[in-house]
């Protein structure tokens, strides 16, 4: 079958952008950070049980942040640990994609018989040329199987990944382009699950990471998020943990109060 032209070269330039990854991640002399846990116990024994399991890539495993309690899972769980006591659990590994968060992290996930699951995955399926379609069949592959034990799912966005330094300047235009196509690719493997909820990763409420000092809002590896920008990412996923826990507590008959600012 023959290729449409606009589908080759949105492969090549996928393939492209591959391999100038695998080169500056290998020759920029840059520091590399270390993959972190942001499991833990947070908020007051008395309140009200939720357990939250987090499957995904560096976007939840922090590397360059400090301290942990700066990541964006931790500054959640202390946010609405004035509420409910959180039992956070990451089975996130960096670097992961979506192959690896269906074929691996899935089926840990529900060992752990969560509340709510929030699933971040695609920048590095952007970055290395996953296709697609590939990666929106995969996606939906993760929201199904989270569906038949889990109640309530959130899924992250994938945002601007042009903003990176470190990439060489091609690759920073052809990452923007599948940043967004995979964003699009999330948003419609959620359409097809009306209760997950999607974060949004584009607008005016990235400004302070997009448009912000790259040596402030990204760790020294000038490729994952500081401290700085992982309180962008809290930001964005705080709407979505607000609804969830709404629905949970409206589904356990609890008073909701107003979420915390």
């Amino acid at each position: 079958m023959k290729v449409p032209g606009s589908l080759a070269r949105f492969a090549a330039g996928g393939a492209v952008l591959g391999w100038q990854v695998v080169c500056s991640a290998h020759f920029s002399g840059l520091p590399s950070h270390p993959n972190q846990d942001p499991s833990g116990s947070f908020g007051d024994p008395g309140s009200p049980p939720v357990r939250i399991v987090l499957l995904g890539d560096s976007s939840i495993t922090a590397p360059g942040v400090v301290p942990i309690d700066a990541s964006w899972p931790r500054r959640m769980a202390e946010r609405i640990g004035a509420d409910w006591r959180v039992e956070l659990v990451s089975v996130a590994i960096g670097g992961a994609r979506v192959a690896d968060v269906l074929a691996n992290q899935v089926p840990a996930a529900l060992a752990t018989g969560p509340d709510i699951a929030l699933v971040s995955v695609g920048a590095n399926d952007a970055l290395r040329a996953t296709p697609l379609a590939r990666f929106e069949e995969r996606l939906d592959r993760i929201l199904s199987e989270l569906e038949s034990t889990v109640p309530l799912i959130g899924v992250s966005g994938v945002g601007d990944l042009g903003i990176l330094p470190r990439l060489p300047t091609l690759a920073r235009s052809l990452a923007r382009v599948r940043g967004r196509s995979v964003d699009g690719a999330i948003r419609r493997a959620v359409r097809g699950h009306p209760a997950v909820v999607k974060s949004l990763a584009w607008g005016p409420q990235w400004a302070p990471l997009y448009q912000g000092d790259p040596a402030v809002v990204l760790a020294g590896d000038r490729f994952h998020a500081s401290s700085e920008g992982h309180a962008v990412f809290a930001a964005s996923a705080a709407p979505v943990m607000d609804h969830l826990l709404a629905r949970l507590a409206s589904a356990r008959g609890l008073p909701m109060s107003p979420p915390a600012p």
